[in-house]
């Protein structure tokens, strides 16, 4: 069945009986890849069920090492991968889990210097970073290279999530086109966060990023999905492209550049 052996055919079995996926379909995931920009509160839920999934391929992009601070909410790593890099931690949580994976780490800080080569080789993007500067450096690079990307936010009770077709749907920019300077948002650090609300934001990451690979359902394209876990309501605001977006517009000129670090938006 597409080249699926008796043992994939087990593990993927409750996917495979679904009408959107079946056989082509997990042949398509298996030969897709992910990258996921952030090893942290969003990005472990979003690799460990993209890897579940059965996703071929999972590039993890962090620059960090575990902390005990992370483990109340990053399921990637444990406290025996205390100190440990985020990415090998990760890569090796992975793994464990389903063998079929490749998992791809980069040990790097996103740069405008190396976005293009690290997204240009996936298909889909997550974005699960921690700061502000790496967002908007993200979000210009995947309309630069045409690469759908997942957007999403945490802090304190509450999250975020979108889904970003370049070229077809609204850009981060078109929703937030200013930059806020440096110190004005507060991160978890100083802000908090409750773990389970990074695992939910994160788990519906894997779910849009497999729906658009899968060319199934509605992704939240034009869609901004808000979350507050606190009250436990869901809220939908729609977006649309903004004409004048300095990225996305027709003709627009794209520069990738690195803005300030200390921009921070929430913690990973």
């Amino acid at each position: 069945m597409f080249g699926l052996d008796d043992q994939q055919i087990r593990r993927y079995s409750r996917q495979l009986i679904l009408p959107q996926v079946g056989g082509k379909g997990q042949r398509r995931l298996l030969d897709a890849s992910v990258l996921v920009v952030g090893a942290g509160g969003l990005g472990s839920p979003a690799a460990y069920y993209l890897a579940a999934a059965g996703v071929g391929t999972i590039g993890l992009v962090d620059a960090d090492d575990v902390d005990i601070s992370n483990l109340q909410r990053q399921i990637l790593h444990s406290t025996g991968t205390l100190g440990k890099p985020k990415v090998e931690s990760g890569a090796q949580t992975l793994l464990a889990l389903n063998p079929d994976v490749a998992v791809h780490p980069h040990r790097v800080r996103l740069r405008a210097a190396n976005a293009r080569n690290l997204v240009s080789s996936y298909d889909v993007v997550v974005n699960a970073v921690d700061n502000l500067a790496t967002r908007y450096l993200l979000n210009d690079t995947c309309v630069l290279e045409k690469k759908p990307l997942i957007e999403a936010g945490v802090l304190r009770f509450d999250g975020m999530v979108t889904t970003i077709i370049p070229g077809k749907t609204p850009c981060y920019r078109c929703l937030f086109p200013v930059v806020p300077p440096p110190g004005t948002v507060p991160g978890c650090a100083e802000a908090g966060i409750l773990g389970a609300v990074a695992g939910l934001v994160g788990a519906i990451q894997a779910g849009e990023a497999i729906k658009v690979l899968l060319g199934a359902g509605s992704p939240l394209s034009g869609r901004l999905l808000l979350v507050d876990v606190l009250h436990m309501s869901f809220r939908e605001v729609s977006v649309e492209r903004n004409p004048e977006c300095s990225v996305c517009r027709e003709g627009a000129v794209i520069e990738l550049v690195d803005l300030e670090e200390d921009c921070h938006l929430q913690e990973r």
